[in-house]
C-alpha cells in the first residue's frame, strides 16, 4: 500500500495573542504612571525669566561646608539656629531671595534639609552651582 504520512511541522508562529498582551500592558502602565505624584522637591533653578525684578536688598546666602558646618550671610550658625534666621528673613521680607552656595563635597542631607526648610517657610531659595 502507498499510504504516505503527511507529518511536516508547522514553523508559523501567531503574535495576535502577544501583540494583545502588550497592547494591555501598555495601557495599564500608561494609567498608573499618570496617578503617581512625585514625592520631591519644587526648585527654582536659576536662568531665565519673563519678568525683569529688580530688588534692591541683597539676598541672602546660605553656604554649607565640605564637612557640614552652615553659615548665614559669613556667620557660622547651627541647624535649629538657621532656621531662626530664615523665620526672621521671611518677618522682614516675605518675597526674600535666599541663595545657598555648598560645597562640590558638601552631604547631600545638609544641601537638601536647607533646602527643605527654605521651601517649607515659603520662601525663594536659589542652589547655585557648587564650585
Amino acid at each position: 500500500m502507498g499510504l504516505k504520512k503527511k507529518s511536516k511541522v508547522s514553523a508559523e508562529f501567531s503574535m495576535s495573542s502577544l501583540t494583545d498582551i502588550i497592547f494591555l500592558l501598555l495601557i495599564f502602565f500608561m494609567l498608573t504612571s499618570s496617578l503617581i505624584i512625585p514625592n520631591a522637591l519644587n526648585l527654582k533653578l536659576p536662568g531665565k525669566s519673563n519678568s525683569n525684578t529688580v530688588s534692591d536688598s541683597r539676598p541672602t546666602v546660605i553656604t554649607i561646608e565640605r564637612d557640614g558646618t552652615y553659615f548665614f550671610n559669613g556667620s557660622k550658625v547651627s541647624l535649629s539656629g538657621m532656621e531662626k534666621k530664615v523665620i526672621e528673613v521671611k518677618r522682614n521680607d516675605r518675597k526674600a531671595a535666599i541663595v545657598i552656595t555648598p560645597d562640590p563635597k558638601a552631604p547631600n542631607r545638609k544641601v537638601v534639609a536647607i533646602l527643605d526648610m527654605v521651601a517649607r517657610h515659603g520662601l525663594n531659595g536659589t542652589l547655585t552651582d557648587p564650585r
